[in-house]
């Protein structure tokens, strides 16, 4: 057996061990902060005392329990009250309203059935005018940025390739971004896999061949 043999047996037992291992490692941390919730369970009813050792994931059934419970509470008329006391409350708190402000709008427009992020995936034009990249709709640009770039733009997330979780924020001309059919989900692949796993095709357009440009939109001169 040669080296180059060797090396290739090396690389394929990589390929199996690294994404498996990864997997297994963000799965544990995220048991062991759910695990954090039994901290609310008394000492004589934690399974220590009762079983004599700790059940690891015992946690995900009470934050689940709870998640569902402050949702039930949030989504009727005296919970939705309650919220906005506290929210009034926690706006009174230097430092920590801002905090919380900023976070609580970004985790609205995320999670919210009414917020637009994330909803479908376009291509644009990025980083210069030869080139294009898959982009995540965020929304349109209002108030004092419309009286400068008009209403007929909207705001796109570039994430990163291939970290997600970074990217750009841009306000790109509605009919100069072409809107793709692929889910976001398989966009966010897309754009992880650095353009390998990509989504397959659910029908072409009518009258496009491939290769060719799909935006009639001539390039700006410069």
């Amino acid at each position: 057996m040669g080296m180059a043999t060797l090396r290739r047996y090396f690389i394929a037992g990589l390929l199996v061990w690294i994404p498996l291992g990864i997997t297994l490692w963000v799965l544990k941390l995220l048991v062991d902060v759910m695990d954090q919730s039994l901290l609310l369970v008394p000492d004589t009813y934690q399974t220590e005392a009762v079983l004599g050792f700790h059940v690891p994931g015992l946690g995900i059934i009470l934050t689940l329990a709870i998640l569902l419970v402050t949702g039930a509470l949030a989504a009727n008329f005296f919970g939705r009250k309650l919220l906005l006391l506290g929210d009034s409350l926690v706006g009174r708190i230097p430092i920590v309203r801002s905090i919380y402000g900023g976070v609580k709008q970004i985790s609205d427009t995320l999670f919210s059935a009414e917020g637009q992020a994330f909803r479908r995936a376009v291509l644009v034009r990025y980083p210069h005018q030869g080139a294009w990249t898959v982009a995540l709709v965020t929304g349109s640009p209002r108030h004092e940025v419309t009286d400068h770039v008009g209403h007929e733009h909207i705001s796109v997330f570039v994430p990163t390739t291939p970290n997600i979780t970074a990217g750009f924020f841009l306000m790109v001309p509605r009919n100069q971004a072409i809107e793709l059919e692929m889910s976001v989900d398989d966009a966010l692949k897309y754009i992880i896999s650095m353009g390998v796993a990509e989504p397959p095709r659910r029908h072409r357009p009518e009258g496009l061949r491939p290769g060719t440009d799909p935006d009639p939109t001539p390039s700006p001169k410069t």
